[in-house]
């Protein structure tokens, strides 16, 4: 039987509002016949329609699209054997840059505390009646701060943090919300507004009204009557606004104060005020994954610490929030703080810097129930003062962007199956509308040297479309004008951040611009991303020519030793100066990868001229870091791991010079005792730059070694997520905070960069990985080692799900791999021997001699 799965608009299959003129249609096909192949496709939208055998990425081609409309989607396909799918949907347009019949409203009275200081919440309100038929009513709100709607004492939608966060001088996003069936004769809407990343303290240095003065709140409630009118009641000086409300303070760092005994029939309101806004960003409606209650967890226990303070544990580190309910009197003040760790039985909060991590719920009387709305935190532990553990209930819920999950894996090593755990939650907890570095200090901010080595495990674990393309609009909007990319985005300067007026770029930060839109079009396929970025990604390789040329001649043109490097960053046993220093070998690398993947990009996008001149720099520019920074036998004259990996992994090497380099690079791995010694550059790529160069073994070994600093070391330490840094523990228990690394204070028990080894899992203890964009043509290759003897492992690709689950018994050798129509597998035994696979699934099996192919 053929079935079209799957069916989605712009990467949603539900509640989908579409806010552009070209909407990507994508689904994919599933046949019980082996070797299905599609003939003819229809898709249709409204009454236009168009012939397309591909499923991935169509954009609809028809005429211009209506805003606030509705249209049915419908797909046909037929196969070689005349066998016929059918599939429907539909979508909503938004405003499609409708003006709007609403202006930006504040609280004119209202003056900012200071610097550092979080602002008064604003509660908006709207009384308005309905006396008619109704046909459908929408809200249209955005906000500069973030938002929470309450319609009639119920809130509206399930999202958290909205409009999101953005680079807001160029666009923001608003929120389309059904109330059609909320809405009664007569209404009350609150909007409770925070300052958010907008407004409120942001950045380690707790920047502040970066974008506005004061919040401000832009909204329309558009009501279609069943006789066709429509009424549009947009903000203006008819709507009220309050300092008084429940939110008495709001921030992301400090937490949330709540008042539940506030009545807001008795809160004094008064007449809001025009807004004056200085920047004019581009509205379109959320175009990436919003951030909403995806989980709950419960505490694995409590204790009365020796102070005194109860403390309960949720045995994960996780970013969310609290739910409560609580049996108290009115005005009882219960106070909750949060850390990842504990040190001698207490709360560690050295690591949170300036910020609180704290709720303050002033109670009401009786049983209630209580979880912040605007604001999260990173945490496994939570202190509780003013209540009484036998009148209290708590639970977490686990906040992240609403991604869906679409990779697996499981091997018969558990400590590999709990490190899997951890990245997956390290993901989580740091994909908080915007990919962060951690969820839990006075930062939080969009590193991009984070996700731009983490982009390739986070495609395959979740589907990062929506999620990921946002932020690269951002990326592209931040670009600075001589081609750099800040190192975080969207931007909020601080000082020291190197945004000098040069081109500054910086070696595998700025990479992200490359790397990130190359992962995704790998395993989704869609090379309209990479059309869009291509124009981003050659500025920013030019800024990156402009520093390795300044005051350089001969091949000394190709090393990237000018400007500002992170270099090795973190790399144990090292400090700030030394990481920094390995930048003329990190940078370097960088500009052979960048341009070697940039010339296959331009060669997808037919561009063969670019393609040629962008095959040549990398070429070179690998020569120079070869007959430069090389010695002679291929050594380096103050050798670091990371040093030799990057050169082997990003393929820079002649055969010769490749097996000669993972020499000196297992040598130096074995006389560390297999420990990890690489910093962030290094680390994804280590275990490769062993495995796919003559060190098999030695790549298992180091994988599987428990010594600090290790992967493993953080499990046996009782790690739920991945560290920042590898000593974030030591050995004797206590806490790395940078002392002696000249990093004060800076440390995280939950960053996802270090997971980044998840790849070695997925490509090659499982073996799947991608040849073509969209695991269109993919390759089953399983590298046996480490004693594991068997692995299980799926990721659902823009054309179906692929399954891969190989085990050894009995010195036989046996897989069984699930191939998606539209696809072919290049399976390769451990025996070498390869098969090419269509669609269909296959078991296949080989005699094996002491763990080895015969």
């Amino acid at each position: 039987m053929l079935k079209i799965r799957g069916l989605k608009v712009d990467n949603l299959s539900n509640a989908i509002i579409i806010d552009q003129q070209r909407p990507k249609i994508s689904y994919y096909i599933e046949s019980d016949q082996k070797n299905a192949k599609i003939v003819d496709g229809i898709i249709k939208v409204g009454d236009w329609s168009m012939h397309a055998i591909d499923n991935v990425a169509v954009a609809y081609d028809g005429p211009k699209l209506s805003p606030f409309s509705v249209y049915e989607v419908s797909v046909e396909i037929k196969d070689t054997r005349g066998q016929i799918a059918k599939a429907s949907t539909s979508f909503t347009t938004g405003r499609l840059h409708q003006s709007w019949d609403a202006k930006w409203i504040t609280d004119g009275s209202y003056k900012y505390p200071g610097k550092k200081k979080s602002p008064k919440t604003m509660t908006f309100r709207k009384r308005f009646g309905n006396g008619k038929s109704i046909k459908s009513a929408m809200i249209y709100a955005t906000a500069l701060g973030i938002y929470e709607l309450n319609l009639n004492g119920q809130k509206v939608g399930n999202d958290y943090f909205a409009p999101g966060f953005t680079a807001y001088k160029h666009h923001i996003q608003y929120q389309v919300y059904d109330v059609t069936k909320a809405l009664k004769e007569s209404n009350e809407l609150h909007a409770i507004v925070g300052g958010g990343w907008a407004i409120g303290p942001f950045t380690y240095v707790r920047r502040t009204k970066v974008f506005a003065k004061k919040q401000a709140f832009l909204c329309e409630i558009r009501i279609v009557y069943s006789d066709k009118t429509v009424e549009v009641i947009g903000t203006d000086t008819t709507w009220d606004v309050t300092l008084e409300g429940k939110y008495v303070e709001t921030e992301f760092y400090d937490g949330e104060v709540y008042d539940a005994t506030v009545n807001m029939d008795k809160v004094k309101f008064y007449k809001a005020s025009l807004a004056r806004i200085t920047i004019n960003p581009q509205f379109r409606a959320t175009y990436g994954a919003m951030v909403k209650h995806m989980d709950t967890i419960q505490p694995i226990g409590h204790h009365i610490s020796s102070k005194g303070t109860l403390i309960y544990d949720f045995g994960q580190n996780f970013a969310g929030v609290i739910a409560i309910k609580a049996k108290a009197t009115k005005g009882q003040k219960i106070v909750f703080k949060h850390a990842e760790i504990l040190m001698a039985g207490e709360l560690y909060t050295e690591p949170l810097r300036s910020a609180k991590q704290e709720i303050v719920y002033i109670a009401k009387e009786g049983v209630q129930t209580y979880s912040p709305k605007m604001t999260f935190m990173g945490f496994r532990y939570v202190s509780v003062e003013g209540i009484d553990s036998k009148d209290l209930e708590i639970e977490g819920y686990v906040l992240y962007s609403d991604i869906e999950t679409t990779g697996y894996f499981e091997c018969s090593n558990p400590s590999l199956n709990q490190l899997q755990k951890n990245i997956v939650w390290s993901a989580k907890s740091n994909f908080i509308d915007i990919p962060t570095d951690c969820p839990q200090r006075d930062e939080r901010m969009g590193w991009t040297g984070d996700i731009a080595l983490f982009a390739s495990t986070a495609a395959f674990n979740f589907d990062t479309s929506r999620f990921l393309d946002k932020w690269l609009i951002d990326v592209k909007a931040e670009q600075r004008r001589g081609g750099g990319i800040p190192v975080t985005v969207p931007l909020i300067r601080v000082p020291r951040q190197y945004e000098i007026a040069l081109p500054m770029a910086v070696d595998h930060w700025g990479d992200a611009c490359v790397l990130v839109p190359w992962a995704e079009y790998l395993t989704r396929g869609d090379y309209h991303l990479l059309s869009m970025m291509y124009p981003v990604m050659k500025r920013y390789i030019e800024a990156c020519q402009f520093w390795a040329r300044l005051f350089s001649f001969g091949k000394h043109r190709k090393i990237w030793k000018l400007g500002h490097h992170y270099g090795d960053w973190v790399a144990p046993n090292s400090n700030l100066m030394q990481w920094m220093s390995r930048g003329k070998w990190t940078g370097t690398a960088s500009l052979a990868h960048t341009s070697s993947i940039v010339s296959q990009i331009a060669s997808i996008l037919g561009f063969e001229k670019d393609s040629k001149y962008y095959k040549k720099l990398s070429e070179e520019t690998a020569i120079a870091y070869r007959k430069i920074l090389m010695q002679p036998n291929c050594s380096l004259k103050k050798e670091f791991q990371t040093g030799y990996v990057l050169p082997l992994h990003y393929r820079m090497l002649s055969d010769k010079d490749r097996f000669r380099t993972a020499d000196h690079l297992a040598r130096m791995i074995r006389e560390n005792d297999y420990k990890i010694a690489t910093g962030f550059p290094g680390t994804p790529y280590v275990l490769f730059a062993l495995a796919d160069n003559g060190h098999l073994d030695d790549a298992y070994k180091m994988l599987l070694n428990d010594k600090a600093p290790s992967w493993l070391f953080m499990l046996k330490a009782g790690a739920t997520t991945v560290w920042e840094k590898w000593d974030a523990l030591r050995e004797d228990g206590t806490s790395n905070t940078g002392e002696g690394d000249g990093l004060k204070c800076m440390v995280s028990f939950n960053h996802y960069a270090n997971g980044a080894v998840g790849d070695f899992f997925y490509k090659r203890i499982a073996g799947i990985e991608p040849l073509t964009g969209g695991y269109q043509t993919f390759e089953v290759k399983p590298r046996l080692g480490g004693d594991i003897t068997w692995s299980k492992a799926s990721v659902l690709t823009a054309y179906g799900p692929i399954k891969s689950h190989w085990e050894i018994e009995n010195e036989v050798f046996s897989i069984s791999v699930e191939v998606p129509v539209g696809t072919r597998c290049e399976l390769v035994l451990p025996s070498g021997k390869k098969e090419s696979l269509y669609n269909g699934s296959y078991t296949l099996s080989e005699k094996l001699l002491d763990g080895k192919s015969l």
